[in-house]
């Protein structure tokens, strides 16, 4: 769940609900312990002005940091769907992987290089602004954002994933080995003897020190672990779907309903009988929608002999369709952002297939078995 903000040279920004969580807990964090201890006797709505100035500043580097990640995807050909914000920081949600060391090496180095790059020049501002006795509170937002910008910078270049540090060692293992998914699995590994060290003194620091912070490093550490797992299936399904094509793995023998069906006869001689979650709906030999068994549950049972697949289906214009010759690894992202199961396989404006998740796990399935 997030929220669109803004869009900037074609890429959206999004705030995750978790934003909101953490922009409140830094903000108050700030205001009431670190610039009270600070800038001791200031008022009030000085420490509350700054906290919120400063935690602003937290999450304006990060997007900052992403945008660097971004602008060095997009220059390698790659797409840069959107930038969301969230509880752990941020990220840029790019089409695919980089094609080569390279390329991982060079968008992975660009987040850190532009924090530190801002950091050293938000600390040299900082420095005129307390030689200029310009106001306290815009000494101590400088301070403050140059202060994060390097720990960002730092922090960002721990080889794990999904820190930058983790892409950066994968980059140069892979381009030693010439393995990509060895390079992963190595990168895995650190990341996750990193997550569990996190894990071990997050839990020493509940038990006897803060539960705070403790608790803190607890999340950290179960988020790395996470997306370090992530990062190894991602890899795997990748090495899997390498060179499948849509066409490769779709289901042909289509069956397909018409838009006047009853929904009663739609459950009685298609979903009880095919047990598929959706169907392609055709008239005339044209696709014109989808139904599937989630439109039918937003139906009261007892208006299953009065209304029709038409009245339910989700028409052709708003459907996600894929083609022959796309890639299966597409096809599956799509499903992904559009969080559908199936979608419609056109060429040439005509219906010739389906595809579906379980045809693509399927798929990932066989080739890991076989080729491992």
């Amino acid at each position: 769940m997030s929220l669109k903000v803004a869009e900037v040279r074609g890429i959206q920004i999004h705030l995750h609900y978790s934003w909101f969580i953490i922009f409140t807990l830094i903000t108050w964090s700030l205001a009431v312990g670190y610039l009270p201890n600070q800038y001791p006797n200031q008022s009030n709505a000085f420490y509350w002005a700054v906290g919120v100035a400063a935690s602003a500043s937290l999450f304006l580097s990060v997007l900052a940091h992403e945008f660097a990640h971004s602008i060095v995807a997009s220059r390698g050909g790659l797409d840069v769907r959107r930038i969301t914000l969230h509880f752990f920081g941020g990220v840029a949600e790019v089409g695919a992987e980089a094609r080569s060391p390279d390329m991982e090496l060079r968008m992975a180095s660009a987040g850190p290089l532009s924090s530190l790059a801002l950091g050293l020049l938000l600390a040299a501002g900082w420095l005129l602004a307390a030689a200029g006795s310009l106001p306290l509170g815009v000494v101590a937002a400088l301070r403050y954002a140059s202060y994060i910008n390097l720990v960002l910078a730092a922090f960002n270049m721990i080889p794990a994933f999904p820190m930058d540090g983790g892409r950066v060692l994968r980059a140069l293992l892979w381009r030693r080995w010439g393995d990509l998914l060895s390079s992963t699995r190595t990168a895995t590994r650190v990341s996750q003897f990193f997550s569990y060290t996190l894990i071990f003194f997050g839990l020493g620091d509940i038990m006897f020190y803060s539960a705070f912070n403790g608790l803190w490093l607890l999340m950290l550490g179960i988020f790395v672990k996470r997306s370090a797992d992530a990062s190894m299936n991602a890899a795997l399904i990748g090495e899997a779907l390498e060179g499948v094509k849509v066409g490769d793995v779709m289901t042909e023998e289509l069956h397909t309903v018409e838009p006047e069906l009853s929904l009663q006869r739609l459950v009685d001689e298609f979903f009880l009988r095919y047990k598929h979650g959706g169907f392609p709906v055709v008239s005339q030999g044209r696709l014109v929608g989808m139904v599937t068994e989630h439109d039918l549950r937003q139906v009261r049972r007892e208006q299953w002999g009065e209304l029709t697949v038409g009245d339910i289906m989700k028409p052709s214009g708003e459907l996600i369709t894929v083609a022959p010759e796309d890639t299966a690894s597409d096809a599956l992202l799509k499903m992904s952002e559009g969080e559908v199961g199936r979608l419609p396989v056109m060429e040439g404006g005509r219906l010739v297939g389906i595809i579906t998740r379980s045809d693509i796990t399927k798929a990932i399935r066989i080739r890991i078995q076989f080729t491992s």
